[in-house]
């Protein structure tokens, strides 16, 4: 499985890194770039509850394989489009949305089926080294990405793409759950409403969904506007952009390690929160940096402190669940920590339009170290858990 999904992922973050660059050579608006990741993230915030309480009832293998085709699917629609010259900016945003809404069914059940191939204490280890293939793949992926968008052109990218998924539908195919949801005749409603129930009656679960929520709405634009400090920051072209993108990916897979190394099962809140106020740091410096050495070392540092933040709360949500609720409240975690990066995109986009790229980044970090340094010290409930 983590052979599977890191070979498609690297293939999507080729698609990303070649989707990002067209996307602004065909628009050269930093707002088209923005709506461009709201309308692949959107519909994971829409319907990812829905896709929660499938993902309880139905088996996930099938979900999953079912995501994977649709993605295949858009990856060489847009291959297509691109091939033939006919591409036009419209033609992404419902391709995305297309993969968002796949994205969406095919999350929960992945959130959800991981965990059941492995032991309870071996948790947190195979959250870290999922997040690691995940991590792994976005240095690959931008570096061959690169490379094929310089010498074949953006439709090979999106064709390479296409046939990764391949490899995670093979994987599917083979692995053998431990655990298969039971059928139920309780509404779809009603098994939503139970796993929201779940989070909400658990002391500082609902702060923590709020927290992934507004950590991905200032720190994922970091991610998304990389191609216009690149290009309009530093003067640079694709290859910039790559390097960027890489060097955040081989700092998230440091982060991972760490978190993947670590044998403290306890505080998970508390050293998020702590490792939180470095982040907003980090982003608040590349902000300001005008020295592409430095603003590349401020990246891999935001990268590991991302990957961190991410992995510890992540583990903390799945440590207090059960394999029955898994899907429905791992859905409504993802509904928040997915739902924060297209409305971060867009409201960064548009005041970007307004400013610059530099500013929004400044006041993102200092935004996120104050949001730290609250859940800290005022909403304490969070950091005890």
């Amino acid at each position: 499985m983590w052979l599977g999904a890191c070979t498609s992922t690297i293939g999507t973050w080729m698609q990303i890194l070649a989707q990002s660059w067209l996307v602004y050579q065909l628009s050269n608006s930093s707002v088209y770039l923005g709506l461009d990741a709201f309308f692949g993230q959107i519909p994971i915030f829409l319907f990812s509850l829905f896709g929660g309480v499938f993902a309880d009832r139905k088996s996930r293998q099938i979900l999953l394989l079912m995501s994977q085709v649709v993605q295949f699917i858009c990856a060489f629609l847009l291959a297509a489009l691109v091939a033939t010259g006919v591409v036009r900016v419209w033609h992404i945003w419902c391709l995305s949305f297309a993969v968002g809404v796949a994205q969406s069914f095919g999350g929960p059940a992945y959130s959800a089926l991981i965990p059941t191939l492995v032991n309870k204490e071996d948790l947190q280890n195979a959250i870290a080294l999922n997040s690691i293939q995940f991590n792994l793949a976005r240095v690959v992926g931008p570096a061959l990405g690169g490379i094929a968008l310089a010498k074949l052109g953006a439709a090979w990218c999106f064709t390479l793409n296409g046939i990764s998924f391949i490899a995670v539908i093979v994987s599917l195919l083979m692995i053998r759950p431990r655990f298969v949801p039971e059928k139920t005749g309780e509404s779809v409603l009603r098994s939503m409403r139970n796993g929201i129930e779940f989070l909400r009656k658990r002391e500082g679960m609902g702060s923590l969904v709020a927290l992934a929520f507004l950590v991905t709405l200032l720190s994922y634009p970091l991610i998304t506007f990389l191609p216009v400090m690149a290009r309009d920051v530093f003067h640079g072209g694709s290859n910039t952009f790559t390097l960027f993108l890489c060097l955040s990916g081989i700092g998230s897979i440091s982060g991972a390690l760490l978190v993947a190394g670590s044998e403290n099962q306890m505080g998970h809140a508390q050293r998020s929160l702590v490792v939180m106020v470095l982040l907003g740091i980090l982003i608040a410096g590349f902000g300001l940096s005008r020295s592409l050495v430095l603003s590349a070392l401020l990246l891999f540092g935001a990268g590991a402190s991302l990957m961190v933040v991410f992995a510890l709360n992540s583990s903390l949500v799945q440590l207090y669940v059960s394999d029955a609720m898994r899907g429905r409240v791992m859905s409504v975690y993802n509904v928040a920590f997915r739902g924060g990066m297209p409305l971060g995109s867009v409201i960064s986009g548009l005041l970007i339009k307004r400013t610059s790229a530099p500013v929004i980044m400044i006041g993102n970090g200092v935004l996120v170290v104050m949001l730290a340094l609250y859940f800290l010290f005022v909403q304490s409930k969070v950091s005890k858990l």
